[in-house]
């Protein structure tokens, strides 16, 4: 009986590895369909999002059973509620790169964004999010900590493309549709910092348990 209970244990472990790798494809391939216009990277994005909306389900499924049929305890029960917690947060990051792949296709040949600092803001992103599923399945509390004082920078980021768009428009208020878009898509880049974040924040919760 408890090696089947460890069995499921290792089995959610495992799919939320899946699902934080799923959700760093999501995020690199909506940032590179937004920079070099390709459109095949926004329809991977679009794809890895159902997959990603998919597993988020099964680890649902998973949990629920594992909380009714085995009543987990101290450090397992945390192990459980992290992951009900992280998959909110991950499902979302998949939710906020498929919008900006969609709105990466109406920026194609647009001046406005490489006269801005967006480029910098997604990798700035995917940073965050792959150090923060590193710092769950590494188990690196560090990491994890790096991760939540590096939104920081994200934050920064946001606010300088901010002021970049409006000194665009000072200048040029024919862009206004392509600045609204950018900015849009800077809001739903700073938005999956949080959501990494929070995913750091449930990796050291996670962990805690387990230094005891």
């Amino acid at each position: 009986m408890r090696q089947y209970y460890q069995e499921q244990l290792n089995t959610l472990h495992n799919s939320l590895v899946k699902m934080g790798a799923l959700c760093e494809a999501a995020i690199a391939a909506s940032a590179k369909a937004l920079l070099e216009d390709n459109n095949e990277l926004r329809k991977k994005t679009l794809a890895v999002e159902e997959e990603i909306n998919h597993i988020e389900r099964d680890i649902e499924q998973q949990c629920v059973r594992l909380l009714l049929h085995q009543q987990p305890m101290a450090s397992d029960l945390r192990h459980v509620t992290a992951a009900q917690k992280m998959i909110t947060d991950m499902e979302r990051i998949g939710d906020q790169a498929a919008d900006i792949a969609d709105l990466s296709s109406f920026m194609r040949n647009s001046p406005v964004k490489s006269d801005v600092h967006i480029a910098d803001m997604a990798r700035a992103t995917s940073k965050m999010v792959t150090d923060s599923i590193e710092s769950f399945v590494g188990e690196d509390v560090e990491k994890a900590r790096a991760v939540i004082a590096y939104d920081d920078v994200v934050d920064a980021l946001f606010n300088k493309i901010k002021d970049e768009l409006i000194e665009r428009l000072k200048k040029d208020s024919g862009c206004a549709h392509e600045c609204l878009d950018l900015l849009m898509i800077a809001k739903y880049f700073e938005r999956i910092g949080d959501h990494a974040e929070n995913l750091a924040e449930c990796a050291l919760y996670y962990l805690a348990a387990n230094k005891r």
